[in-house]
């Protein structure tokens, strides 16, 4: 019998410090008895910020073969996963899966190609940007929340709640005799911080209302997350059921995420914001309550689901099929990865960096949150050339390139021939750079990285089409102006 798999994270930016079984201040007691059951991944790498990790976890290919290494794909923007690359659900479907995408796309919308049930997903339910308002579900004005192709208005409920009642609805009345693969990357927990006032009643001990806000989120996706395992049970779906959780970047400071005592966050290359709070549990692994210490990149997941639902990975990817290292919490099959490359300058999500075995190199610039962020820590928007209030987004004749010019050159220009060189296996909290002590080691990955670079394809980071406005589409952000 074919496992079903369902995908429950890809939650956005939870931060290393942001769950109960590693933060026992976290209330997510879904969350850790998932985790519990199964095995956490200590050392599972995502990049540093929502689309390239999402593009990877579909494809199996590093963003920077794809394009998609500078940043984010934005409102506005004409472009997308390229549409030559071959997505999961629809290998997925060859097998005979049913495919379901719930929650935030983020892989870009310009044209219906681009959007999810063009890409594998028999069906989707949520929204095509980056971040919007939970309640209002609107972003940059422009209203974006779809059922498949439909347009869905807001009735004022909170998001989180909408995408478990669809999960749930979905698995009450899914053939139990087909296997199903279910995507679900919650909205949870990017900003704007919001949350009905019973969860973040739970924190009133936390000092910061930013924190108080951002962990009464977390456990609201973790109630979700409860409902729809229960959902799972109740339909007699749980015992064959792999479940994969996975954040698609760190934690982001400025919004109140922690991933301390990690070094950085979101938008940079330090473990903080590429490490990712991750486990995998339910049918096919053999182990619990473990922590598996093997590596794992966001471009494994393509191959290494795609052979647990009984296909054959494409050996050219780049990611590696780990499914046969998770069922026996065997060694991992891989001994480097590169966190990023991206050459465009300013590099705001950081220049370059890869790992080998225990060592890591950093190549120019890391990003802008370089410090160690305790939870209940006020720190100021540092990034100030990345556009964090999605509220205020992109005017429809502004050219996106002004946006980062000025604070961020500044940050970037510093870093231009800085190499910082760690031993993760003895200093994971990156501490100690050990650049000046061993110069042949950075020779040795400088030289690995530049095999890596020649790789690279340009990336894809147009300047905003005013032919996306929302107002030419009825008030909502819609395919069909590239």
């Amino acid at each position: 019998m074919k496992l079903n798999i369902t995908i429950l994270g890809v939650t956005v930016r939870t931060g290393w410090n942001d769950v109960g079984f590693r933060n026992p201040s976290v209330l997510t007691p879904n969350i850790d008895k998932l985790a519990r059951s199964g095995m956490i991944l200590n050392s599972s790498y995502v990049m540093p910020v929502c689309t390239p990790s999402r593009n990877s976890f579909m494809t199996g290919q590093y963003a920077f073969k794809s394009g998609l290494q500078h940043i984010v794909i934005l409102p506005q923007q004409a472009t997308c996963a390229p549409l030559n690359n071959t997505f999961l659900p629809q290998k997925l479907k060859e097998l005979g899966y049913a495919t379901h995408a719930i929650g935030k796309w983020h892989l870009g919308f310009c044209k219906w190609e681009c959007t999810p049930t063009y890409r594998g997903f028999d069906t989707f339910y949520g929204y095509y940007n980056g971040a919007e308002d939970y309640y209002n579900l609107s972003i940059a004005g422009g209203k974006d929340f779809r059922d498949n192709r439909t347009p869905v208005n807001a009735t004022g409920e909170y998001s989180t709640i909408l995408y478990a009642r669809r999960a749930e609805s979905i698995i009450k009345d899914h053939d139990a005799s087909k296997p199903m693969y279910m995507y679900l990357p919650f909205q949870s927990v990017h900003e704007p911080l919001q949350v009905p006032q019973k969860y973040s009643d739970i924190y009133s001990k936390v000092h910061t209302e930013s924190r108080r806000t951002y962990l009464g989120m977390v456990t609201a996706m973790d109630e979700a997350i409860g409902n729809i395992t229960k959902a799972l049970k109740t339909k007699g779906m749980f015992n064959d059921t792999l479940i994969v959780f996975t954040a698609d970047n760190g934690g982001w400071i400025t919004y109140a995420g922690n991933n301390y005592p990690l070094r950085g966050g979101k938008t940079t290359v330090f473990e903080g914001g590429t490490r990712a709070t991750a486990f995998v549990s339910g049918a096919g692994i053999q182990k619990s309550n473990y922590v598996y210490p093997g590596m794992i990149h966001a471009v494994d997941w393509m191959p290494t689901v795609l052979s647990a639902a009984g296909g054959t990975p494409d050996p050219t990817l780049d990611g590696i099929d780990q499914w046969d290292s998770l069922q026996k919490a065997g060694e991992s099959k891989r001994t480097e990865f590169i966190y990023n490359i991206d050459d465009l300058k300013p590099e705001n999500c950081g220049h370059a960096a890869i790992r080998m075995g225990d060592y890591k190199l950093i190549d120019g610039y890391p990003g802008a949150y370089q410090d160690w962020y305790k939870p209940d820590q006020v720190v100021s928007d540092l990034y100030d050339g990345y556009p964090g209030a999605y509220q205020d987004w992109y005017k429809p004749d502004q050219v996106v390139s002004d946006l980062y010019k000025n604070v961020s050159i500044n940050h970037t220009r510093p870093f231009d021939d800085i190499m910082m060189l760690f031993n993760l296996k003895d200093d994971p909290n990156e501490h100690v750079d050990l650049s000046n002590k061993h110069p042949d080691i950075v020779k040795k990955l400088k030289s690995r990285l530049e095999y890596y670079h020649k790789q690279i394809v340009p990336a894809n980071f147009p300047s905003i089409s005013p032919s996306s406005a929302p107002s030419n589409y009825g008030g909502f952000w819609t395919p069909g102006w590239c």
